[in-house]
């Protein structure tokens, strides 16, 4: 019995022991399992009953001022490796059976592995056909723990190049790199989010998944509503191309805005590019020239020069210059463009043939401090605050450095820098009674409801002139065009005023100007009596050997012109200025007076008679007599202070009475 008691309780033993040994090994094994290996388990678990998805929201839309598309988003999936799991396979083989499947070479998805890591990417933006083959081979050949999808959204432009300086582009990641996806790239940009769905064999979601929203659903992204107009910013791409062709630039730029509200309506530069093919163009193709382009305007600038000597009342329209054809200032010398003297001419005649050596008086006049403050007073001298990324401030004299030659050239618009965008807002103000606005790009931005997140208004940024000193400025802008250097741009039936300008290219190193390099321009607005569109040309370096704004840019600028105002259902107006100089030729003068007859003592004269003639003439046949002449009124002339045929000494003062 005892021997019996001894085996059974060592057949006890024994069977504990094995028991604890079992559950030992499960214990072990389960340890193992849950600790060293639950981690790959959960992961094939998980993509045998269900798929992660990581999804981003599409990048929020940019849309012309009505509504067009100018950029949108379409959802694509894209490809990474996870190398620390490839290498644990056979690389090799997993390149060869891959690499056909995503136009890559086997090379190519090897040196992804070898890169190391828990991310690298294969390819983005897979064609539908790409993903379909993809994810069936990983499932097939069991790579779905180092390969994986996500959804990225792949941003396109469907006009192409139009506008391209202006929107920008998308580059990986959906990180806005240029223009206005990179200046709102915060507000547009999609949202990434992370989920899981159980689904079944044949990958329709089950359970609770059914009832999961859609995963782009709810996107708080913004869309962008530009101020820019589709169909305008066309016309001027087309005449920019047309402008290149014909004068083979280094480039050409040009800006459409609304002087009543500060709208940019259309804003280009060429050479330009395709946003969707942004990577097979040179980096400087993608510079907005409008903005990040700063140049000497030239006479262009005598524009604002004009404006505010008729405001410090340091020149009249019919004041009287004497034009020697140069002048000598600081011993520096300025002449007029083609080196010839126009004698003796009104103040408006030297803003119609745009007269350095008259502009280069009225900047003495006027003195470097109200230069530089009027230049200021138009925006000149400081970014304009549009919001596009590279936007330059240009550059102004400090008026304590100036001397006199840096006057008279600031007044002939060189020695300062502007941008072409800066020079718009300033002929805009001119044609905005004097009241300068701020430009803008944007004209709303909404939320994905719908409601309305911010919206431009019209903002004033000062007033530059006085109402009637603008309008005396108008006038003689308008007299620019339609007699004087830029009748290029005059469209028939439409009262244009603008100005011309050709300014010599200064050199990279700052040391001078370039010999026959030059930037010609064409700034103006239209139609005078009620602007609705400011139009800036600029054509940089042309290389066909015409370099004069108004036989190259005023050409470009009339076309834009007509077509504009066309677009905009404007209704022609007579133009008070058209024929004006073969009215003048037809017009019936009255019969002078009787001359002296007789002898006219040394250091004495006889009087002229004015009767009948324009400023211009009256002007000059005064000079030639020695006369101090002086004009009240304008069109011809019907009385003078000194009668005609009267002897008077040599300098005596005349004032001559003109009347249409």
């Amino acid at each position: 019995m005892q021997n019996e008691r001894k085996d059974i309780r060592r057949g006890i033993r024994m069977a504990l022991y094995v028991m604890l040994a079992a559950m030992a090994i499960v214990v072990l094994r389960y340890a193992w399992l849950q600790l060293v290996e639950g981690d790959k388990l959960a992961a094939r678990m998980r993509a045998q009953v269900g798929q992660e998805f990581r999804t981003q929201s599409p990048r929020g839309p940019i849309l012309d001022r009505n509504g067009r598309e100018l950029a949108v988003s379409i959802m694509t999936k894209s490809l990474f490796i996870d190398p620390s799991q490839a290498q644990k396979k056979d690389t090799a083989a997993l390149a060869a059976g891959l690499a056909p499947l995503i136009g890559k070479t086997p090379e190519d998805v090897e040196a992804a592995v070898e890169k190391g890591g828990g991310f690298v990417w294969l390819k983005h933006f897979l064609t539908q056909d790409e993903y379909e083959a993809v994810r069936a081979w990983m499932r097939k050949e069991e790579y779905t723990d180092c390969l994986g999808f996500i959804d990225e959204a792949k941003r396109y432009y469907p006009s192409d190049a139009l506008a391209a300086n202006v929107v920008g582009f998308v580059g990986a990641e959906d990180k806005g790199l240029d223009g206005i996806e990179q200046a709102y790239d915060s507000l547009i940009k999609g949202e990434v989010t992370e989920d899981f769905l159980y689904t079944d064999s044949r990958e329709r979601p089950i359970l609770d998944s059914i009832f999961k929203r859609h995963p782009y659903r709810g996107s708080r992204c913004k869309t962008i509503e530009l101020t820019l107009d589709s169909s305008m910013q066309f016309i001027v791409e087309q005449e920019l191309d047309r402008a290149m062709a014909e004068n083979n630039p280094q480039g050409v730029t040009c800006v459409v805005m609304d002087p009543k509200t500060g709208d940019v309506l259309a804003m280009a530069s060429r050479p330009s590019y395709n946003p969707n093919r942004y990577a097979d163009y040179p980096a400087e193709t993608w510079k907005n020239r409008a903005v990040s382009f700063i140049y000497e305007p030239g006479s262009t600038f005598k524009s604002v020069v004009a404006g505010a000597a008729l405001q410090e009342r340091v020149v009249s329209p019919n004041q009287v210059f004497v034009d020697p054809g140069y002048v000598m200032v600081s011993g520096r010398r300025i002449q007029n463009w083609n080196g010839a003297s126009f004698g003796t001419v009104t103040f408006t005649d030297v803003v119609k043939q745009s007269l350095n050596t008259g502009f280069a008086q009225v900047g003495l006049r006027l003195g470097a401090e109200n230069l530089m403050k009027y230049a200021k007073l138009f925006g000149f001298g400081e970014p304009t605050g549009i919001g596009l990324p590279g936007e330059e401030g240009g550059i102004l004299f400090d008026p304590k450095d100036m001397r006199a030659s840096d006057i008279a050239t600031t007044a002939i618009g060189q020695s300062i820098a502007v941008t072409p965008l800066q020079l718009v807002r300033a002929m805009a103000a001119i044609a905005n009674d004097g009241v300068v606005l701020k430009p803008h790009i944007v004209k709303s931005i909404k939320n994905a409801d719908g409601s309305t997140y911010m919206e431009t208004q019209r903002e004033e940024v000062g007033r530059a002139l006085e109402s009637t000193t603008d309008k005396t400025l108008v006038g003689l802008l308008e007299q620019v065009v339609a007699s004087g250097g830029g009748k290029k741009a005059a469209v028939k039936g439409y009262r244009i005023a603008g100005k011309t300008g050709t300014a010599q290219k200064i050199r990279p190193d700052g040391t001078g100007y370039m010999e026959g390099r030059y930037i010609a321009s064409f700034c103006g607005f239209a139609p005078v009596e009620d602007p609705q569109v400011v139009v800036l040309v600029l054509i940089d370096d042309p290389g066909t050997g015409n370099f004069y704004g108004g036989q190259i840019a005023a050409p470009v600028a009339q076309r834009i012109f007509a077509q504009l105002l066309r677009y905009l259902k404007v209704e022609p107006s007579t133009d008070p200025f058209a024929d004006m100089e073969k009215k003048e030729r037809q017009k019936p003068r009255p019969a002078p007076a009787a001359g002296y007859e007789g002898e006219v003592p040394t250091g004495m004269i006889v009087m002229p008679d004015f009767s009948g003639l324009s400023i211009r003439a009256a002007a000059a046949r005064a000079a030639q007599a020695g006369l101090q002449f002086e004009s009240r009124g304008s069109g011809q002339a019907t009385g003078q202070s000194v009668p005609a045929n009267t002897l008077v000494e040599q300098g005596t003062r005349v004032i001559v009475n003109f009347s249409p």
